[in-house]
């Protein structure tokens, strides 16, 4: 249940990283500057900090206005007493995952770099565990890396890694959308506006173009990059978790074929993207990259370990290195596992489930008070005759 008053609020959201959030005055200078602020009736950063200051943990639950940001980091630019307001709303997206999750992994996750990285290597090493006790044969005069590590058993085990992990995040999917909508609102909603507004989240998971509105001066740069990576993430996830039989064969196609270009296209899209917001991390070149918490950065690493370490088992499968081949990918695997059970429901990448979802109950909220005016009004009008 989510809960009401917390005088400690504004010292958890510190621990989340947002460290500066009391020496913010609320003067409104934040909200005044922010492009996106217009789409909460002109309420954040400053509401959020608001909420943050006085306790209001419930309200600050129900709310989607930290959804709403995408940090481009003007606000903290143009605080008058650098209070970081842009941080704060990262702090409370992290906040906020952690309250939807109900194992308290993501809590843990992000208050403690030493918790998450040990859950890495955890996984990691059960996957190469697994390989140890349970691979096939090794062939080494020639690549046969399905007779080294089946199809079907891999497939089979991406399988159960997607159930396990669909549940949790849906879990705390359904945990939002209960804290957004009221469990008073919520069933009195037509069933009709909840299917209306599907299309609303698909169209924002796979363009991402809030973006081009973040900023008083917009990125397509950056959006490029962020689309860039959903898209190579999401062709990764589509190549593994459906395609896996037509992608992972002992023959050797040509480079045209279209699961090497496929393939490669996902590499591409997840090499560029995280190595240029690493390296843009470490330099500190763009306000969205001034402040790293270690989420920020295992995520990132541990991203494009998996895409370096994947482009590898091709190269050693084209180039006939048989032991070579069944080395990296089990070290691919042992990368590509843990950030998937790690990152996707309990840390940073769970937010490509909740931005979108974010919007998607806006638009419920909205198409809900809308249908409600309407039959308010012909009551009023009887009222008045």
């Amino acid at each position: 249940m989510a809960g009401t008053f917390n005088s400690d609020l504004h010292l958890d959201i510190k621990a989340f990283g947002g460290k500066d959030v009391d020496m913010c005055m609320n003067c409104g200078t934040c909200t005044t500057i922010c492009p996106m602020s217009e789409d909460s009736g002109g309420g954040f950063p400053r509401r959020v900090i608001r909420l943050i200051q006085t306790g209001q943990q419930a309200k600050l639950e129900a709310s989607l206005d930290p959804w709403m940001c995408y940090y481009c980091g003007d606000c903290t630019s143009s605080c008058p007493r650098q209070a970081n307001p842009a941080e704060t709303m990262m702090a409370s997206r992290r906040f906020l995952t952690a309250r939807y999750d109900f194992t308290s992994l993501a809590r843990l996750f992000y208050r403690s770099a030493a918790a998450e990285i040990s859950a890495i290597i955890l996984v990691g090493l059960f996957v190469t565990g697994l390989f140890v006790a349970f691979h096939g044969p090794m062939v080494l005069n020639k690549v046969e890396l399905n007779t080294f590590a089946p199809v079907h058993a891999v497939e089979l085990g991406d399988w159960i890694m997607a159930a396990v992990l669909s549940f949790f995040l849906l879990a705390g999917a359904a945990r939002m959308t209960w804290w957004t909508l009221g469990r008073r609102n919520m069933f009195r909603i037509s069933p009709m506006i909840f299917l209306r507004q599907i299309p609303v989240f698909f169209v924002h998971l796979f363009t991402q173009k809030r973006w081009h509105k973040c900023g008083s001066h917009p990125s397509a740069v950056r959006w490029f990059k962020h689309l860039l990576l959903v898209s190579g993430y999401l062709s990764m996830l589509t190549l593994v978790l459906i395609l896996l039989r037509w992608f992972q064969t002992d023959t050797v196609y040509p480079f045209y074929y279209p699961q090497r270009l496929w393939g490669y296209y996902a590499t591409i899209a997840l090499l560029y993207p995280t190595a240029d917001f690493l390296i843009s991390r470490w330099r500190r070149k763009e306000p969205i990259h001034l402040f790293s918490e270690a989420s920020d950065w295992i995520f990132l690493i541990m991203l494009f370990l998996t895409a370096l370490t994947g482009i590898m088992v091709n190269i050693f499968r084209v180039g006939s290195l048989p032991m070579a081949t069944y080395v990296i990918y089990v070290i691919h695997l042992s990368i590509a596992v843990p950030m998937l059970v790690v990152e996707v429901p309990f840390s940073k990448w769970s937010h490509i489930m909740y931005r979108p979802l974010s919007i998607y109950l806006a638009g419920v909220k909205q198409a809900a008070a809308n249908a409600a005016r309407k039959l308010e009004e012909p009551e009023a009008t009887k009222a008045a005759a």
